[in-house]
């Protein structure tokens, strides 16, 4: 397919891709889940599990190879405007006096879904055959250890936004944990690709290049943003431009080291000056982004799941041990910790239920894999669920505590992590 005859067909799939968004996004605020289950929904339903299901030639015709290159590059600009939103969201401030918690969280919300994934994944090679042919074993196990262990920072951050909990002590502890925990799985799986290359490169230059790239950030590029954002003779267009010019740099640079365009944009929106300049940049940016770039990511995953694979007995029984390991592992864990912490039992089991959340970050990850070589179709299936479930169970999980909780007070004696939670989607 030639450019000329790429961009119509290009422009179609979007045109269909964001009317099915919109539509089973509102259906799902309906049923009480925040709109970003909608797009995750939406990207499997666009894909073999569904249209390829019962429309094979529409959607061969839709998203042809070069659509789906397309549709990726989209994405990740959805995924790097909306990462850089979160991160100027994200206020380091607000977690300071709860490193304690917060390290306590991240670690065993890490290591303790790492080490299960590792050994459902060993259950799955013996059990119904989940690895790809030729991938070492052990770089298989490890990669869904990371995988499992991951948190959904971006669709964590919108939960809390959409339900309005940004000012309670859960959400930003949850915040900050799910910050540190994709670090954590960023790290990791740049061993695992290391790994699987043979090489320990990758793992150094993640690293490294990890610090050099917080310290130009915090050193030069900050003060740039902050002369820029405060200069009169700055126009808001100009401001858009070096906005976008630093955070697509930012992106360049993380992707290639191995940590991945979306941790720098989110370093970036932390660095981002605040006041009304950056108030208004923001304005500008951000629409575009989530509403129509972001569908697109959703969509290049969902062309990759095939929950078809699922009609195999063995296979669907392992992808639930796959969903009721990953609720243990993260939720328990991070309860856990969180109560060894010294957190109150609401706020912990909050916390828990909020980072177990994995869907967009899962998701990359996963698309990582494939793209590595590592995961199979059937691997790769399995884990989206994962992904599906621990997100879509999340605003329930919260609703449910939170009227459970609202039963034991009187509407004058409400404990402050109730005070600003909403309904999701609201």
């Amino acid at each position: 397919m030639t450019p000329t005859e790429a961009a119509p067909a290009f422009f179609l799939a979007v045109v269909v891709i964001l009317a099915v968004v919109r539509l089973v996004s509102a259906l799902a605020v309906k049923v009480g889940q925040p709109p970003v289950v909608g797009e995750m929904i939406s990207g499997v339903l666009l894909g073999p599990s569904l249209l390829g299901l019962v429309l094979p030639g529409v959607q061969a015709a839709l998203f042809p190879d070069t659509v789906r290159t397309l549709l990726y590059l989209g994405g990740q600009i959805g995924l790097v405007i909306y990462m850089f939103g979160a991160g100027y969201e994200f206020r380091v401030g607000s977690i300071k006096d709860s490193a304690r918690s917060v390290a306590a969280v991240s670690a065993a919300g890490t290591v303790v879904p790492l080490a299960l994934g590792v050994g459902v994944s060993v259950l799955g090679a013996s059990w119904v055959g989940i690895l790809k042919p030729g991938v070492s074993p052990v770089v298989s196990a490890a990669f869904v250890g990371v995988a499992i262990a991951i948190t959904a920072f971006p669709m964590l951050a919108r939960i809390i936004t959409e339900r309005g909990l940004g000012s309670t002590r859960f959400g930003s502890l949850a915040l900050a944990c799910g910050a540190l925990d994709d670090v954590l799985a960023w790290i990791l799986l740049a061993v695992v690709l290391g790994m699987h290359a043979g090489s320990a490169g990758p793992v150094v230059t993640a690293i490294g290049g990890g610090v050099l790239f917080a310290l130009l950030v915090w050193l030069v590029v900050r003060r740039v943003l902050v002369k820029t954002m405060a200069s009169p003779r700055v126009s808001e267009s100009q401001r858009i431009l070096v906005t976008a010019m630093i955070l697509f740099a930012a992106a360049w640079f993380t992707d290639t080291i191995g940590l991945y365009a979306v941790f720098g944009a989110f370093v970036i929106g932390i660095a981002f000056p605040r006041g009304e300049a950056a108030d208004k940049v923001l304005a500008k940016m951000m629409p575009l982004g989530q509403i129509v770039f972001l569908p697109l990511f959703f969509t290049y995953s969902g062309l990759n799941t095939r929950f078809a694979l699922l009609a195999d007995p063995n296979l669907l029984l392992f992808a639930v041990v796959c969903v009721v390991v990953a609720v243990i592992g993260k939720l328990g864990a991070s309860w856990g910790a969180a109560r060894l912490a010294g957190e109150p039992q609401p706020i912990a089991v909050r916390v828990g239920v909020l980072v177990n959340a994995r869907g967009l970050m899962q998701l990359i990850a996963l698309n990582v894999g494939l793209a590595a070589g590592i995961v199979s179709p059937a691997l790769f299936t399995v884990l989206v669920l994962v992904a599906l479930v621990t997100t879509i169970m999340t605003s329930p999980v919260l609703g449910w505590l939170d009227r459970r909780d609202r039963r034991k007070y009187s509407s004058d004696q409400l404990p402050e992590f109730l005070l600003s939670a909403q309904p999701a989607g609201k």
